[in-house]
């Protein structure tokens, strides 16, 4: 029996994989989460979240399925307002001495 080795990725695992502009996909994915999150919460539909979109229910379909490129940041923090979800934008300096600047969604 052969041991495998692992390696410890980072917090964003479209940067480890090595997609171009990865924290913009890893802000959108965990923007994503919290319209799903929502979406399911009030078993609101397909249909009905591309009604209050503005969007076709296939670009839903896509978007809930990881396919968001299609989406900007921007849109996707107005889905979540259109969703009355109240949406902060926090600015502070960096702290940390090891670790590069991020973006974060909580």
């Amino acid at each position: 029996m052969s041991k495998k080795g692992h390696e410890i990725g980072s917090r964003n695992v479209f940067a480890d994989i090595g997609v171009p502009n990865a924290e913009e996909h890893l802000v959108k994915a965990q923007l994503m989460l919290k319209i799903d999150a929502i979406m399911k919460n009030r078993r609101m539909k397909q249909n009905e979240a591309a009604a209050l979109f503005g969007v076709r229910q296939p670009d839903i379909s896509k978007m809930l399925r990881g396919e968001f490129r299609q989406f900007s940041v921007e849109r996707l923090l107005r889905f979540l307002v259109k969703l009355d979800q109240d949406v902060e934008i926090v600015i502070k300096p960096h702290r940390g001495r090891h670790s590069a600047p991020t973006l974060h969604v909580t």
